[in-house]
């Protein structure tokens, strides 16, 4: 019996993009191929060209780019197809998930018209049965209100419930291949759960072949047939997702798996040797705990902010915060945050979780004053933020940093990554010179980043790249306060695992104290001190993390912790059987 043709086959591809630097080799020698009804993982760290060898199948490289070897579709050839047949293509027979909804939909359409053009674009629907078919799409994708939401534009949208638009544009016409790119980042462990099961069932139905590039062990044991491993351009391993992690054979595998977070497991340390990544392992002896040129670095001091006159007590205190939103057309105030209270003490990490759109990141733009508060009260080291004018939130402004979820849209395109991390220092003039120079390479140097980053654009770096420099940028001023939305979700691993010790250092030296908002139960189990849980705006249950994570008393909270898959495909099928009623009982997303 012949062997089935591949639905994808890519076949020693190499890749080289054309910098002002000189040439970059982005993939080498990558050869892989995914089946029918198959799911393939490819995983790897930020920049090891997961995301660049996947794209190529969609002829979606900048002109800069240079490939050589062989992509095929169906026994099609990718490499020798022209702009308007690889368009063709596109959406319908092969489609892709973007890592970042918010930069790859358009703010300028609503969600429902970018659904309908690409149902339109490869078939004969009407407009209205197109609108009809958007509609059913962003309800088998667990968007809340579909009907009213088909007409929201992107920024009406959370992060999460941008990234269940891309996943519904990508089903949209059935595709023969859906190429994952990290589909799962932007989402609560719920609507993953139920995300990771529509794409099964397409995968069942359909016979889709799935490409699912990932950084998450859990997801990957949850879906996953067989695995792709890649590491600096070239893959290391193949093997069956079962063989794989029960029998890793590369050392760099081996690694990779011992920096997953385990929910309830104790705090990430990598392997000393081998290094786990492009920019070394982190050395977990007593020695590397103290400064030096190996480990986190003692960058130039920046000058302390002027001290308020009420500094005493907690470092942020929330209290019955209420954020409501106009309705449109007539449609009652939507309640985003309801009466939510909250404080937490210097040194002390708070993690917010809840599911999209529960208002996590509403209360953290509140916080940093980006959203004014309908009504209640938020104090910062006891001054009160609510009502203050531009002039007066400045100083204060100084004492908080904010890692925002979205990398690729909260760094400056226009300024290269040295001048975004330093734009702080310059703005409150608290550096300059020489300076201002070594306090952001010691930053860069700190998140992992290699020499000559700083002279590079945020388009030129990879994902977890760019969230790295964001959170150089909001440690640049030294606050007292760090506002977290998401900092992990777009890291691989690896670069998680070390980034999380980073925290904690930073924390126990300069004793900031952190809102933590995230939807990884693993990270916030390794991080916070303490956990609120939010749902519809309200929180449902707070206590410390023992209390949450392992006796939790509300059935939501039961759901969100049951719903964490972990990185053992032999016990994720169970607790994948064991939990399915559960969530069959609730699918208000």
């Amino acid at each position: 019996m012949s062997e089935p043709e591949a639905a994808l086959s890519i076949q020693s591809l190499s890749v080289t993009f054309a910098t002002d630097a000189g040439a970059v080799p982005a993939v080498k020698e990558v050869s892989y191929q995914v089946f029918p009804g198959e799911v393939l993982a490819v995983v790897g760290e930020s920049g090891s060209g997961k995301s660049v060898s996947s794209r190529t199948a969609m002829g979606l490289l900048p002109a800069s780019a240079r490939v050589r070897g062989l992509v095929t579709l169906g026994g099609k050839d990718i490499t020798a197809m022209s702009e308007r047949q690889l368009t063709a293509l596109r959406g319908g027979a092969i489609s892709m998930v973007f890592q970042e909804p918010g930069a790859a939909l358009d703010p300028l359409f609503t969600a429902g018209f970018q659904i309908m053009e690409v149902l339109r674009a490869h078939s004969d629907m009407s407009k209205k049965e197109a609108k009809a078919r958007a509609v059913e799409l962003l309800r088998l994708v667990g968007l809340p209100d579909p009907e009213h939401r088909v007409d929201y534009y992107p920024h009406q949208l959370s992060g999460g419930q941008k990234q269940r638009v891309m996943i519904a544009i990508a089903i949209a016409c059935e595709p023969k291949v859906i190429i994952a790119d990290e589909p799962t980042t932007a989402l609560d462990v719920t609507v993953q759960a139920e995300i990771l099961e529509l794409l099964r069932d397409l995968r069942t139905r359909l016979g889709s072949a799935i490409v699912l590039i990932t950084h998450n062990m859990g997801v990957v044991a949850d879906l996953a047939d067989r695995v792709v491993v890649m590491r600096e351009g070239r893959v290391v391993e193949q093997a069956t997702v079962d063989d794989l992690f029960a029998n890793p054979q590369h050392e760099y595998t081996r690694a990779l798996l011992a920096a997953v977070p385990h929910l309830g497991g104790s705090r990430v340390a990598l392997p000393s040797a081998p290094p786990c990544g492009p920019f070394g392992a982190v050395d977990e002896s007593e020695e590397s705990k103290k400064p030096s040129a190996t480990t986190v670095s003692t960058p130039a001091p920046v000058p302390p902010a002027p001290t308020p006159a009420t500094s005493a007590g907690p470092v942020l205190a929330v209290t019955d915060l209420i954020v409501e939103f106009p309705g449109s057309f007539g449609r009652p105030a939507f309640r985003a945050v309801d009466r939510v209270t909250l404080s937490i003490d210097s040194g002390e990490t708070l993690g917010l979780v809840g599911e999209s759109g529960s208002g996590k990141s509403t209360i953290g733009r509140c916080v940093a004053a980006l959203q004014k508060p309908s009504s209640g009260s938020v104090r910062m080291l006891g001054q009160e933020l609510a009502g203050l004018s531009e002039k007066r939130l400045r100083p204060m402004r100084r004492r908080l940093g904010f890692v925002f979820q979205d990398p690729a849209t909260s760094l400056n395109p226009r300024m290269t990554v040295g001048d975004c991390v330093a734009e702080p220092l310059i703005v409150h003039g608290a550096a300059k010179g020489e300076q201002l120079r070594a306090r952001v390479r010691g930053l860069l140097d700190d998140v992992q980043l290699p020499a000559g980053t700083e002279h590079r654009y945020p388009h030129e770096l990879s994902g977890g790249q760019r969230q790295r420099a964001s959170l150089a940028r909001a440690l640049v001023l030294n606050p007292d306060l760090l506002v977290a939305d998401e900092p992990t979700s777009a890291l691989d691993v690896s670069v998680q695992a070390k980034v999380l010790e980073l925290f904690a250092q930073l924390q126990s030296e300069c004793g900031w104290a952190c809102l933590f908002i995230s939807h990884d139960l693993a990270v916030v189990d390794q991080l916070a001190d303490r956990i609120a849980v939010l749902r519809n705006g309200a929180v449902v249950e707070q206590g410390t993390r023992d209390e949450i994570l392992r006796h939790p008393t509300q059935e939501y909270t039961q759901r969100l912790v049951a719903a964490v898959p972990v990185p053992d495909p032999v016990e994720q099928r169970r607790r994948r059987a064991a939990t399915a009623e559960l969530f069959a009982t609730d699918h208000s997303g």
